[in-house]
């Protein structure tokens, strides 16, 4: 899909200008939302496919460009929420590591003065 865009060249027209493939991923998930919306509609005008008739070479592209939109849209999308699992996940394991070390502070303070001294005389 990405391959025929960058061949055919493909530009979508957006509020701040004409863009190209790669400049899809610059966007906003809200601007892509908006382009996706504007080239669905125009795959609408276009009415529904006729499988007795030629499509229109237009008609295929407008197709063409919003599979990509909404391809690079579902990308973005999934690496938001990729990036977010990984913030909870690293804040999880920092609460982990926080109660690991708790249990051993707990368990040095349970430890008798003899045993203490030991560890520290072995430390050097």
């Amino acid at each position: 899909m990405y391959k025929n865009a960058a061949k055919k060249k493909f530009r979508y027209q957006t509020p701040q200008g004409q863009i190209t493939t790669e400049d899809l991923f610059d966007l906003s998930l809200e601007q892509l939302n908006s382009l996706a919306k504007s080239l669905n509609k125009q795959v609408k005008e276009h009415g529904e496919e006729d499988y007795l008739k030629v499509t229109k070479p237009e008609a295929t592209l407008v197709k063409k460009k919003f599979d990509v939109v909404l391809d690079a849209l579902k990308t973005k999308q999934k690496d938001v929420e990729n990036a977010a699992n990984r913030t909870i996940n690293a804040a999880k394991k920092q609460k982990l590591l926080d109660a690991l070390e708790a249990k051993r502070d707990q368990g040095l303070g349970e430890m008798s003065e003899e045993e203490l001294l030991k560890q520290i005389e072995a430390l050097g």
